[in-house]
């Protein structure tokens, strides 16, 4: 089992699109048993594959091992693909885990679902806090998505520093051009500037995922970002293969 966190120290750069559409592929296109958990207190995962989910127990009840994990996971109507739901409890995520002191309290959830699952997708809620933490103890790749700006780039850059300093033999990090303009100046520099560095396109496609309730490739397979969250996720599985 792997577990593959999508995390940003900022809003705004398309996490949780990513992070869906990577669970997609995870669970389509390798036929993986999937997990998306979705951590982030605004739900907006949540929202995407399960819209009329009933609501139950809290996501933070989770958190502190009150209520087993299966009790909150739900079908998506995706084959493979189930989700482990946020709410508004966790909006303060980073003072539940300040309060618990357990600095490997997400590590040892995942490796209890280990046996359900193959892929834990976490989309992971923005900042630098003590989530954060959790998050580098517990991840076997953390997928960084960025605007290509280089103000984008150093933010990154210094997200880069942070995990490292906190954990020196942490998971590898994926940084990731997410929302790319090629009509922008600034976009088209940076991804001079950035070489290999994985890109997904901007398009009215994935703008249309809230509406949708569904990831990118189940409606619009063809489209430039679609094709490009297939050749990323495909980079990822090889990465994890290599460990």
């Amino acid at each position: 089992m792997a577990t593959i966190a999508i995390y940003s120290s900022k809003g705004g750069v398309g996490k949780t699109t990513l992070a869906v559409n990577l669970a997609w592929a995870a669970a389509t296109l390798s036929s993986r048993r999937t997990l998306l958990w979705d951590l982030d207190g605004q739900g907006a995962s949540s929202f995407v594959l399960a819209p009329n989910r009933k609501p139950g127990k809290k996501a933070s009840e989770v958190i502190e091992r009150d209520v087993a994990p299966a009790k909150l996971i739900v079908k998506t109507g995706i084959a493979n693909l189930d989700l482990l739901p946020a709410d508004e409890s966790l909006r303060t995520l980073d003072l539940l885990f300040a309060e618990l002191g357990a600095k490997k309290r997400l590590q040892k959830i995942a490796e209890e679902l280990a046996g359900l699952y193959d892929r834990i997708i976490v989309d992971c809620p923005p900042g630098l806090g003590v989530t954060a933490d959790q998050i580098i103890q517990s991840a076997s790749l953390i997928v960084v998505p960025v605007i290509p700006s280089a103000l984008s780039m150093r933010t990154a850059d210094e997200l880069r520093q942070h995990l490292s300093e906190r954990r020196k033999a942490g998971p590898p990090i994926l940084t990731v051009f997410n929302l790319v303009d090629r009509r922008r100046l600034s976009h088209r520099q940076a991804l001079e500037a950035a070489g290999d560095t994985p890109v997904i396109p901007m398009a009215s496609a994935v703008e249309q995922m809230a509406e949708r309730h569904a990831p990118v490739s189940v409606y619009a397979p063809r489209s430039a970002p679609a094709k490009a969250i297939a050749a990323l996720w495909t980079g990822i599985e090889k990465r994890l293969a290599k460990g």
